[in-house]
């Protein structure tokens, strides 16, 4: 059952003043077609994604729904944990590990409405809060900007499909790529699309081996490597994802020799969103990881997607990989505020781990 409160907020922030009504939760009619209204939307903004983590990990729907006094309305999901073993509340617009956040709204965000969201934010007593918007109303969370708050640099990566999938294909794929995929057509690499749950455990698998190989590497423990993938991404999150985005969620596999070689997560919406990819790095030389990202991209295209984000990269090679496909590079701010140093304690005691059992990043 959800349940709702309504409060008034006044703002007097840089660019906007006057006030403005909060529902929380967001009622679910107006959440639903919000979502539809805005061009920049992802499915880690939907209802059904909330719930989602609601049903895996135990949070809380606190989404918040403003109404100004011109009657512009527009949404932030939100969802309540906990952070430092339980001992703090903590809001996010997502959590980490959870998808983007962020504003929604008709015609997509702009910075007056980030101002006001951030205002509200800033006058509560959450202990933590942290919004991670999507690249796509970076601008505006730019613009907005807000004293009170820790903002911290996410290195993105995304791909403009609205040239079209030949376009993409001819001048934005590199001669690398598209060898790529004439190899793994000629080494009999096959590809399958799962809709919602189906291929699910196959490529659940994959990601088990990809992040204990990763582990060697690192000089982590397995055991270790093990928890901290069931923690963040346990299989009952991504079952809980196609049970409630049914078909908007897919699976893609690849398959090489017998074995699966590759594969991704895609929540295709307005935008698509790949949030998770594995491969076998034992199969490398059958180039499947191209073919099953070229036919995800090419699949969005098809469907009128207008892009296709492929997540964090950092600064490391694995943005170097993204743009082989045509994807550019983006930064765009985390907004936090904090009433306790909640984040600079759990970094330090990350670090001193690390440390610990020699972890090579």
């Amino acid at each position: 059952m959800h349940w709702s409160r309504a409060t008034s907020l006044k703002t007097a922030t840089a660019g906007t003043s006057g006030r403005a009504k909060m529902i929380s939760p967001a009622p679910r009619a107006e959440w639903k077609a919000i979502l539809r209204a805005d061009p920049c939307a992802f499915e880690s903004q939907s209802p059904e994604w909330a719930d989602a983590m609601c049903d895996a990990h135990g949070f809380r729907d606190v989404s918040r729904m403003y109404e100004t006094d011109t009657g512009r309305k527009f949404v932030l999901p939100m969802l309540r944990g906990a952070r430092a073993g339980g001992m703090f509340p903590a809001e996010y617009s997502n959590p980490p590990a959870c998808g983007l956040g962020g504003v929604l709204a008709p015609g997509g965000a702009r910075a007056d409405d980030v101002r006001i969201v951030l205002a509200d934010l800033a006058a509560r007593g959450v202990v933590v809060q942290s919004v991670f918007p999507g690249p796509l109303a970076a601008d505006a969370w730019r613009a907005a900007a807000h004293q009170g708050a820790i903002v911290r640099p996410h290195h993105v990566h995304l791909l403009d499909l609205r040239p079209g999938w030949d376009a993409i294909l001819e001048h934005g794929f590199t001669k690398n790529t598209r060898r790529g995929l004439r190899i793994a057509a000629r080494r009999g690499v096959t590809v399958e699309r799962g809709l919602g749950g189906d291929l699910l455990p196959e490529f659940y698998a994959l990601m088990e081996h990809a992040v204990l190989r990763w582990a060697r590497k690192q000089h982590e423990p397995e055991w270790l490597a093990r928890a901290r993938l069931h923690r963040r991404d346990p299989r009952e999150k991504f079952e809980a994802i196609a049970r409630r985005l049914g078909n908007r969620f897919q699976v893609w596999l690849a398959r090489a020799d017998g074995r699966t070689a590759a594969g991704c997560l895609v929540a295709r919406g307005a935008n698509a969103h790949d949030f998770r990819a594995a491969m076998d790095e034992e199969l490398k030389q059958f180039r499947a990881t191209d073919l099953v990202q070229a036919l995800a991209i090419r699949d969005a295209c098809l469907a009128g997607c207008q892009y296709y984000y492929l997540g964090e990269s950092g600064t490391g090679t694995l943005g170097q990989f993204k743009e082989r496909f045509g994807a550019r590079p983006v930064v765009y701010p985390e907004f936090r505020f904090e009433r306790l140093p909640v984040t600079r304690a759990e970094e330090g005691a990350k670090t001193a781990v690390k440390k610990l059992i020699g972890f090579r990043d």
